[in-house]
């Protein structure tokens, strides 16, 4: 039997043809016919790191093509390209549907389902709005079990709306069996002064500590667009929207309101706002970023520059958006 030095100087000394039909064989033996590494060693008379070359070579030269066929509508090529532009730990992008609503509503499944398929965990943190709300009622059954729940920034309406986009981590919680940790505060309030009162409360601190060690949060991103669930709750005016557009916003993270390149742009408007800073969300595990539609295109990709998110679940259309930029 050759030593394994002769066996790489035969191996390296192969013509084409030949390697090309040792590429075959071995694709053939592990594809095909379920084949150890060792099995394929013996039988092609090489070592189990020249049958992983002739495979990865085969890969890489077309001869095998492996093909990604979720069972759910899902775009894994864009998924791929978003994790490699963006150093992302795992993206989720579905097909656009025929309408906004729609469209949401794939997104917010597919949500779900991540989510649902992540380790079991005792503590999450999520945030309120029309997305995560659409997430958290998607939510499969059962999909966790005695979960706590804790809700990264205030909630309480100054406005009710149409449609209660508050009640997140309610449903969160209802669906995995346990317990929701609730914020009972105002997103934003009137005074920075207020805020660090409210912080220092014993009861809202723990509340805030609950955040900051949930090693997995999930949150929307928001637009800088009169229909903005801060402006729709009472939070901001569509005055002050509209000063925080000349100021750079380009949407918000956590109700923060930041630029292109994810900088709080009013931190004055910052000091009055209670719950996780995005900042906080780039040391966690899992940091997933829900989002759908154009209005929002601007928003990630601010997120993303940032590093607020190391998962992004979204549509086709913003996973493009993304994928364009320069």
């Amino acid at each position: 039997m050759l030593a394994e030095a002769d066996r790489e100087i035969q191996f390296r000394g192969l013509s084409p043809d030949q390697r090309e039909h040792l590429m075959l064989r071995a694709a053939k033996g592990y594809y095909d016919l379920e084949m150890t590494m060792a099995d394929l060693a013996r039988e092609l008379g090489l070592t189990r790191f020249q049958v992983s070359r002739l495979l990865k070579d085969a890969r890489e030269t077309g001869i095998v093509r492996i093909e990604i066929v979720p069972r759910t509508p899902r775009r894994p090529d864009l998924e791929a390209g978003l994790q490699r532009r963006f150093g992302l730990k795992d993206a989720v992008v579905v097909p656009n549907a025929i309408d906004d609503a729609m469209t949401l509503d794939a997104v917010a499944q597919a949500a779900g389902r991540f989510i649902a398929g992540l380790a079991p965990q005792s503590l999450i943190g999520v945030s309120w709005g029309r997305t995560m709300a659409a997430v958290a009622h998607r939510l499969p059954p059962f999909w966790a079990s005695g979960i706590e729940v804790v809700l990264l920034n205030g909630a309480m309406n100054i406005r009710s709306s149409a449609s209660r986009t508050n009640n997140v981590a309610e449903l969160f919680a209802q669906a995995g069996a346990g317990a929701a940790t609730l914020l009972p505060v105002p997103a934003i309030v009137g005074k920075a002064a207020t805020r660090d009162a409210l912080e220092q409360d014993p009861t809202i601190a723990d509340v805030l500590a609950l955040g900051v060690a949930a090693k997995t949060v999930i949150f929307g991103i928001g637009s800088v667009e009169p229909g903005s669930v801060l402006v729709q709750s009472g939070f901001i005016t569509e005055r002050d929207l509209a000063t925080l557009r000349r100021k750079g916003a380009v949407g918000d993270v956590l109700g923060r309101f930041i630029d292109p390149h994810g900088v709080i742009v009013d931190p004055a408007l910052d000091a009055r706002t209670i719950g996780l800073a995005p900042a906080a969300c780039r040391d966690k595990p899992y940091a997933i970023a829900v989002a759908a539609g154009a209005s929002k295109h601007a928003a990630v990709r601010a997120a993303l520059r940032a590093g607020y998110m190391n998962v992004l679940v979204t549509d086709e259309g913003t996973a493009a958006f993304l994928l364009g930029e320069t």
